[in-house]
C-alpha cells in the first residue's frame, strides 16, 4: 500500500485527488492539507511515500516547499499551470497532472508511483479502469495490446478490456523487458510469441501485423531469450 498526503490551497482540488485515490486499491490517501507550511510537522513525524502537490499557493510555492524537506516522498505536482513543468522534472517528479485531470490521468501516474516505491520487490502487475471497476491486470495473462485513438485494447488470454488511454501511456506501464511494440498500433507479449512469419506475429491464435519501422527490432529482440523475473 502506498501511503500519501495531498497539498493544495483549493479544497475542491483537494477533493477530487480524494475521490481519485479512493479508487485505487493500493493507494491510502492519509491527510489533506489547505495549508503547505501545516504540512510540515506531520512529514516530520510520519513519512510517506507519495506526495500530491499544488504548485501556486499562497505563504510558499509548492516547488520551494519540497526543495525544503529533508525526507524527500515520491513527489507528483497537481497544478493548473503548465509553464513549471520543466522545473518539477528538474526535482525529479515522477509525474505533473494538469488540472483538470481525469481519473485514468491519475490512475497512470499512480501505477508509476507503484512501480517505484518498492524497488527491491518485483511488480508483475498494474489497474486499469473496465466501466466503474478497477481491475487487476498481471502481465504474465496480456497477449497483446492494440490502440486506437484515446482508447487501448487489453487481449488477455481469457478476456477484452478496454481502457481509456493513448497507446503511449500504456506503453510507458510495462516493463519493457517483457512486451515490444510491433507496430504504431500493437504491443505484444514477447514471451507468449509463438511464431513470426514475414510481417505477421502469431500468439496465442491471434495473428498481428508487424510493420517495417519495427520488424528489425522484433527479430533482433526474437533472437534473446526474455528475461525470467
Amino acid at each position: 500500500m502506498i501511503s500519501a498526503i495531498a497539498i493544495d490551497d483549493e479544497p475542491i482540488a483537494l477533493d477530487i485527488v480524494d475521490h481519485y485515490a479512493q479508487k485505487v486499491p493500493f493507494l491510502s490517501l492519509e491527510k489533506k492539507f489547505s495549508n503547505a507550511l501545516e504540512a510540515i510537522g506531520y512529514l516530520n513525524e510520519r513519512p510517506i511515500d507519495l506526495l500530491f502537490l499544488d504548485i501556486k499557493m499562497p505563504d510558499i510555492s509548492g516547488i520551494d516547499f519540497f526543495k525544503s524537506l529533508k525526507t524527500k516522498p515520491l513527489l507528483i505536482f497537481t497544478t493548473a499551470y503548465s509553464e513549471h513543468a520543466v522545473t518539477g522534472f528538474e526535482l525529479e517528479a515522477i509525474d505533473y497532472l494538469l488540472k483538470p485531470f481525469s481519473f485514468p490521468r491519475f490512475l497512470k501516474a499512480c501505477n508509476k508511483a507503484s512501480n517505484l516505491v518498492r524497488p527491491t520487490a518485483v511488480t508483475n502487475h498494474i489497474f486499469v479502469k473496465d466501466g466503474v471497476d478497477m481491475v487487476r491486470v498481471d502481465f504474465d495473462e496480456i497477449l497483446y495490446l492494440e490502440g486506437t485513438g484515446n482508447y487501448v485494447s487489453f487481449v488477455l488470454k481469457s478476456k477484452k478490456i478496454l481502457v481509456r488511454m493513448t497507446f503511449k501511456e500504456s506503453l510507458e506501464l510495462l516493463p519493457p523487458h517483457d512486451f515490444i511494440q510491433i507496430h504504431r498500433s500493437y504491443i505484444v507479449n514477447i514471451k507468449l510469441i509463438d511464431k513470426l512469419e514475414r510481417h505477421l506475429i502469431s500468439i496465442s491464435g491471434h495473428r498481428i501485423p508487424v510493420s517495417g519501422a519495427y520488424l528489425s527490432d522484433t527479430k533482433e529482440r526474437l533472437k534473446s531469450p526474455p528475461i525470467t523475473r
